[in-house]
């Protein structure tokens, strides 16, 4: 296909997020169209950069799939839809049904559900040999009892198809899981339960191009993010130091999964665990989407470079020419978020020189910073994350998606 300009792209967003995504195809000369929820008609969408915006009945941010796709079928009677883009976790298998339906090119599917589904990744893993943790299908009973057998308490039973933390449940002996299986009734078979692994979590932000790692950058949870989710905390995450053995050994793992679950483009955000019992890392979840809670601004402040804008390249190239890493700046860097008892919190005495972006969110108080010393970035993590607590900090109960 000649120049860019024939391309028509439709990204489908069901949170806001991807602005930088959206602008990116527009500087390329693109059509771009936005398929999102009519409960964000008054989103702060780049609408400079909007050629159409759809919008999509929802309760509660779920979609009737049978609805998107007649709506995007009519769409499709004067628009030549080219690329087809889930801009969040949740419309990963949307845009997948979607290309499947149009025969639009891109991940179908089969390859959507080992980046969405957890049960799918845990056995796709197992198969490429690479390190789980201990699971079960919440499926058959005599494969359930067995599981009990060989694996000791505590347990995490988690949604096979939620985003993030969300509806992860720990659970503290056998008994606990059979209550609580119980009150799922039909819906059990979502669910997957693993052994809890204690330990540090660290997530990897990468770019592959025609199956081809180009860039990944490691970071490290100060929580895990079950935990900040659930007993609410001030979540943080920061940049790795580069060529430490911790950071090589994610490195090369994240190489394992992206291969042995078939990316063949686009970016990706996976995360590991490094147990405190045996100090081996073991894969947890891996996505097809930019990391979110701002890690994107995470690896800008790090690298000088925005994953949503490479991400848009990758999609118009489509295999279909040179993809070229930007300049990348080798600088460290921190984030930090926390839930704000202010409505519209003061952050103007964080007035450091590292300081890359601030937060601007109503009861919400978050920092990005940056600078060429880890040492730097871990001084100002521990010195922000106790003003944090002291200035800002509220907590409330994590929501729950309802059932589809």
């Amino acid at each position: 296909m000649s120049g860019h300009s024939q391309l028509t792209i439709l990204c489908v967003a069901s949170y806001e997020k991807g602005a930088e995504f959206m602008r990116e195809c527009k500087r390329q000369g693109c059509r771009v169209v936005l398929l999102t929820s009519k409960s964000l008609q008054n989103a702060d969408w780049p609408r400079e950069s909007l050629d159409q915006i759809f919008f999509i009945p929802d309760v509660d941010k779920e979609w009737n799939l049978r609805d998107v796709i007649y709506g995007v079928s009519y769409l499709a009677r004067t628009e030549q839809i080219n690329r087809i883009v889930a801009l969040d976790d949740f419309d990963v298998e949307k845009a997948a049904a979607l290309r499947e339906h149009l025969r639009c090119p891109g991940m179908g599917d089969t390859t959507a559900r080992y980046f969405r589904d957890k049960l799918a990744m845990r056995t796709k893993a197992a198969e490429a040999g690479i390190l789980v943790p201990d699971f079960v299908h919440i499926l058959n009973y005599d494969f359930i009892r067995d599981f009990f057998d060989r694996v000791k308490p505590p347990y995490v039973l988690k949604p096979r198809l939620q985003a993030g933390a969300i509806g992860i449940k720990k659970l503290n002996s056998t008994e606990e899981v059979w209550k609580t299986l119980d009150e799922l009734g039909n819906e059990q078979s979502f669910y997957l339960l693993e052994k809890f692994i204690p330990g540090n979590i660290y997530h990897v932000d990468s770019i592959i191009y025609n199956r081809e790692l180009v860039f990944a950058i490691v970071s490290q949870y100060g929580l895990p993010p079950m935990e900040v989710a659930h007993q609410g905390r001030v979540f943080s995450t920061r940049t790795m130091v580069k060529g430490s053995t911790d950071e090589q050994s994610m490195q090369l793992m994240n190489k394992q999964v992206l291969k042995g679950f078939g990316m063949l483009q686009g970016v990706s955000h996976t995360e590991f665990i490094k147990a405190t019992e045996d100090g081996r890392f073991y894969f947890l979840e891996t996505s097809a989407r930019a990391g979110g809670a701002n890690i994107v601004e995470l690896v800008e402040a790090a690298t000088g470079m925005n994953l949503w804008a490479e991400w848009a390249k990758i999609e118009i190239l489509k295999g279909e020419g040179k993809y070229e890493l930007p300049k990348i700046k080798n600088d460290y860097a921190g984030l930090l978020i926390s839930l704000a008892k202010q409505e519209l919190p003061d952050l103007s005495t964080f007035n450091d020189p590292e300081i890359f972006w601030k937060m601007k969110k109503e009861f919400h108080a978050g920092l990005i910073f940056n600078s060429p010393d880890h040492n730097r970035i871990e001084e100002l993590l521990q010195h922000y994350t106790n003003r944090f607590y002291e200035e800002f900090f509220t907590s409330q109960p994590l929501p729950v998606k309802p059932k589809n």
